[in-house]
């Protein structure tokens, strides 16, 4: 069965921020403490962060669900329009007007079943939808798994950038793609 794939409402912040919580240290390296990715959560994956991205114009979230009625949360994505704040990122960009993807993760239990090809479709069409020429987001060097997956779907390695996990600052690769 194909994942019904739409824009977050507010109503699903709570599920969000459950998922991101689960999710988030699944694509973290070994080193990656549990204090640092907690702290990370607790910033940026909190509900009250979901609840802001939700209002940001220059953000979508987009979740999936198992069907147009089942609600619960199999997995979701972020995209950031605009020129990206990483000196290192744009140095590195080809592409513009570019949107980052900046999350795209999915319940452990539904890995393989088509979420996340669900969700990069459609976070590709809104990609295009914005005006965007290309798509660009920051995957950690040791994440092979996450690095197979976005080579399937057209991201190419241009570049490096630093990602600040709580205390630890990770290594990650930039990937693009045009769109």
């Amino acid at each position: 069965m194909r994942p019904t794939v739409r824009p977050a409402l507010a109503a699903d912040v709570p599920a969000l921020a459950e998922l991101a919580a689960l999710t988030f240290p699944l694509a973290c390296p070994p080193g990656s403490t549990p204090e640092d990715q907690r702290a990370f959560v607790d910033s940026v994956l909190s509900p009250a962060a979901f609840a802001r991205y939700l209002t940001d114009a220059a953000r979508t979230v987009l979740v999936a669900t198992a069907g147009p009625d089942d609600d619960a949360l199999l997995g979701y994505t972020m995209l950031v329009a605009g020129v990206p704040s990483d000196e290192d990122v744009r140095a590195c960009l080809t592409l513009a007007p570019t949107v980052e993807l900046s999350k795209c993760y999915v319940h452990p239990e539904r890995h393989g079943g088509g979420v996340a090809d669900a969700l990069m479709a459609a976070s590709i069409e809104d990609g295009r939808a914005r005006g965007a020429a290309g798509m660009w987001l920051g995957v950690n060097q040791l994440n092979a798994r996450a690095q197979r997956f976005y080579g399937r779907h057209g991201f190419a390695r241009v570049g490096v950038k630093h990602f600040q996990v709580g205390a630890r600052l990770e290594d990650d690769f930039v990937l693009e793609r045009a769109l």
